[in-house]
C-alpha cells in the first residue's frame, strides 16, 4: 500500500497547477502524481492555439469575453461559472507566467494577441504553435522543484477506491466517499493501492473513442468512466465538439491540429476546386464558432463526396505564418505541402468533450473528497460548444479553486474514514493472462467505427438507436472479457471507451433540440445552413 495525502490523476495543466498550488500553501503535505504514460504526455502538451484571457484593457473586456463564451455555448453555460472563470482568468494567467512560462511578445513588451473562432477581440496569449507544450514545460519543471510532489511515470489507474470496497461499510449511492485509486505499475505489472484524503481526476479527454481525433492516445476517457462506475455524477455527454481543421490523412488515429489561429490571421476555407463556401453558412465565414464550420465541412464533404476541404493560407504573409506557427509550416513540408503555394488539406475530427463528471465551483464532484477538474469535466463553463482557447483557461481557474478548497480540507482534517489499511488489496485471483491483443483491437476498432458512422457530427434518430445496439453487443463482449483476464492498460482502456460510448448514446439520445455540438437531423429547431 502507497499513502498519500493528495492523490492526483494526471500530468497536464489542472494536475500540475493544482499540485503545485497544494505544495506552496502545505509543504509538508504528501501530494503524489500518477499518469499513464511519461510524464509530460497530456492533452495540455498538444494545445496550439493558446489561452484566451483578457490582458488588453483598452479594446477588450471581460464582458466581451463571456458575452463570447455564452454566444459559442449556445446559452447552455451557467454565466456564474463564465463571469468567476473569466474574471480570476489574469492573475491565474499570472501565476503562470511566474511559474516560468514564455508566451510571445512584441517589440513593445505587450503580449501579442491572437483571435480564433467565436472571438470578438484579439485575445488569445500563445508561445508561436506550442503553447500547450511551453506550459507543460513550465509546470513540470515547477513541480519537479518541489520537494512534497511525487510523480509517478506509466501507472495508470484501474478505478478510484470508494465505501463499496471498503469490508462491512454500507454503500449510499447519495453519499459515497472516495479514498484513492486502485493503480496500475505498468513496469513491474502490479496493481498498487494507494489511498489519499484527498484525490483529483484531471485524466482529460476521450477522443479515441472515434477513429479520427486531434487527441493524444491517451485520451481515452479513463476518469469520465470510472468516476461513473463508482456512481458519480456525469452529465452533458452528447456535447462532444469537433475541431474543424484537422490535417486529412488516410490513416486513422490521432490527425494533425492545424490550427484555429490561422483563420484568424487570415486563412480561407475553399473546396477542393479552390471555392469558397462559408458565406453559405454563417456570416462570420471562417471565424464563426467550431460547431457551425465544422458542420459546415461535413456538409460540403458529404453533398460533394470528397475526403477533405482545403485551408488557403496561399495570401498569407509568408515571415509572419513561419515565425507564428513552425510546427505547421514544418509539418506541412514533411507532408509535401507547400501552404503558400497549395491548398492544406483538412477534415474535422473529435477534439473536446464539453461533458464529464459534473462539479461546483471548487471542482469537487458528487463524490466526497474527490475533486475533478479540465476536460473530464462538466463544469457549466463551456456550455454547448466550447470556445477556442478556454479550455487551458478553465484548468487553471478551477486547479486554483480545487486547490484552495483541498488546503481548507486539508487544514481543518475534515475527512471521514477509519483506517485505510483495511480496504483489501486488488485481487486477480482466477484470472488469466492474455496471450494476445487480437481481440481488444478488434473490439476497439469496432467501437470506434460504430461512433464514427453512427454518433459523429450529425446525428439521426435512427442512426442513434442503432448506435445503442451495437454498443450493448460490444459491451457484453467486453466485459466477458474484463471479467475473466488480467488487467492490461490496452483492456482498461477498452472498457473505459466502452463506458464513454454508452453515455454520449444516452445523453444523446435524450436530446429534445440542436444545441451548440449537438445536431440531429431528425430535430428540426435549427437548420443547417443559417445563411
Amino acid at each position: 500500500m502507497t499513502e498519500a495525502d493528495v492523490l492526483v490523476i494526471g500530468s497536464g495543466i489542472s494536475g500540475l497547477s493544482y499540485a503545485i498550488k497544494i505544495s506552496e500553501q502545505l509543504p509538508d503535505t504528501k501530494i503524489t502524481i500518477v499518469t499513464k504514460a511519461d510524464e509530460g504526455e497530456s492533452n495540455t502538451k498538444y494545445a496550439q492555439g493558446g489561452l484566451a484571457v483578457v490582458t488588453d484593457f483598452d479594446k477588450d473586456n471581460f464582458q466581451k469575453h463571456i458575452d463570447d463564451t455564452m454566444r459559442a455555448g449556445d446559452g447552455e453555460n451557467e454565466r456564474s461559472i463564465v463571469e468567476m472563470v473569466i474574471q480570476e482568468g489574469p492573475a491565474r494567467f499570472q501565476e503562470l507566467v511566474n511559474w516560468g512560462t514564455r508566451f510571445d511578445k512584441g517589440n513593445d513588451g505587450d503580449y501579442k494577441l491572437g483571435r480564433e473562432g467565436g472571438h470578438t477581440e484579439n485575445r488569445i496569449v500563445h508561445h508561436k504553435d506550442i503553447t500547450g507544450f511551453e506550459i507543460e514545460r513550465a509546470l513540470l519543471k515547477t513541480a519537479n522543484q518541489s520537494p512534497n510532489i511525487q510523480i509517478l511515470d506509466h501507472h495508470y489507474v484501474i478505478d478510484i477506491i470508494t465505501d463499496h470496497h471498503v469490508p462491512g461499510k454500507p454503500f449510499d449511492k447519495k453519499n459515497i466517499n472516495c479514498y484513492g485509486a486502485y493503480v496500475l505499475d505498468q513496469k513491474d505489472k502490479k496493481i498498487k493501492k494507494i489511498t489519499a484524503k484527498i484525490t483529483l481526476v484531471a485524466t482529460g479527454g476521450a477522443g479515441h473513442v472515434y477513429k479520427n481525433t486531434t487527441n493524444p492516445l491517451i485520451a481515452t476517457g479513463d476518469g469520465i468512466a470510472f468516476v461513473h462506475r463508482a456512481r458519480g455524477k456525469v452529465s452533458n455527454m452528447q456535447y462532444y465538439q469537433f475541431h474543424p481543421t484537422a490535417m486529412y490523412s488516410k490513416r486513422d488515429g490521432m490527425l494533425f491540429l492545424v490550427s484555429e489561429a490561422l483563420r484568424g490571421d487570415g486563412a480561407k476555407l475553399r473546396t477542393k476546386n479552390g471555392e469558397p463556401f462559408m458565406h453559405k453558412y454563417d456570416e462570420r465565414e471562417e471565424l464563426a464558432s467550431r460547431d457551425i464550420v465544422a458542420r459546415a465541412i461535413d456538409n460540403e464533404l458529404i453533398t460533394r463526396g470528397e475526403d477533405y476541404v482545403g485551408l488557403d493560407c496561399r495570401n498569407m504573409d509568408r515571415e509572419k505564418f513561419i515565425e507564428h506557427f513552425p510546427n505547421i509550416y514544418k509539418k506541412c513540408i514533411a507532408e509535401g505541402i507547400d501552404p503558400f503555394q497549395q491548398l492544406i488539406p483538412v477534415v474535422p475530427a473529435c477534439h473536446y468533450l464539453m461533458g464529464g463528471i459534473d462539479v461546483d465551483r471548487n471542482g469537487q464532484s458528487s463524490i466526497n473528497y474527490l475533486f475533478a477538474v479540465g476536460e473530464c469535466t462538466n463544469s457549466g463553463l463551456h456550455g454547448a460548444n466550447r470556445l477556442a482557447s478556454n479550455s487551458l483557461l478553465e484548468g487553471l481557474v478551477f486547479g486554483h479553486n480545487a486547490a484552495m478548497k483541498s488546503v481548507e480540507y486539508l487544514k481543518n482534517d475534515v475527512f471521514n474514514y477509519n483506517d485505510l489499511s483495511q480496504i483489501p488489496e486488488w485481487n486477480d485471483d482466477g484470472m488469466k493472462i492474455m496471450d494476445e491483443m487480437v481481440l481488444v483491437s478488434y473490439l476497439r476498432k469496432q467501437l470506434q467505427e460504430m461512433m464514427s458512422d453512427l454518433v459523429a457530427i450529425v446525428k439521426s434518430n435512427n442512426r442513434l438507436e442503432l448506435a445503442k445496439r451495437k454498443q450493448q453487443e460490444i459491451f457484453e463482449a467486453v466485459t466477458e472479457l474484463y471479467n475473466y483476464s488480467i488487467l492490461s492498460p490496452q483492456l482498461s482502456e477498452l472498457r473505459n471507451l466502452v463506458n464513454v460510448s454508452y453515455l454520449i448514446i444516452k445523453h444523446s439520445l435524450q436530446m429534445k433540440e440542436n444545441k451548440g455540438s449537438f445536431y440531429n437531423k431528425d430535430l428540426a429547431n435549427k437548420p443547417l445552413t443559417i445563411i
